[in-house]
């Protein structure tokens, strides 16, 4: 099980940090990743953390502004959200996968319930 926390409402600019806390003994050996979805619009891919070795990939749209990290010890990922714009306003979803290919969500095995992002200009 995943359980996603730390969503907001926060001003453009401002920073959040979400969570993603999963249940189980074997959270290293899943790539995780952070997906969200805005109204109207599918689940679109926004950074991932693979097994392993820690890789790490962003989408173009939050590079240089969003840090994925994760926690084995803790079994726990997180992604830090800085210079937030308003086009990030979204449900922020965490996902698990046993396999390398992060950036399609219909490779996720597991999901979190979602946490608000509320970006406001």
């Amino acid at each position: 099980q995943l359980q996603a926390s730390g969503g907001g409402l926060v001003q453009a600019g401002g920073s959040l940090r979400l969570s993603c806390a999963a249940s189980g003994r074997t959270f290293s050996s899943y790539t995780m990743g952070w997906f969200r979805q805005a109204p109207g619009k599918e689940r679109g891919f926004v950074a991932a953390i693979r097994r392993w070795d820690s890789s790490t990939y962003y989408a173009d749209s939050v590079k240089g502004r969003f840090t994925i990290s994760r926690d084995n010890a803790k079994s726990a990922v997180y992604l830090q959200m800085n210079n937030l714009k308003p086009e990030d306003t979204a449900v922020y979803y965490c996902g698990a996968q046993g396999g390398t290919n992060y950036y399609s969500p219909g490779l996720y095995e597991y999901w979190g319930q979602g946490t608000q992002v509320t970006v406001s200009s």
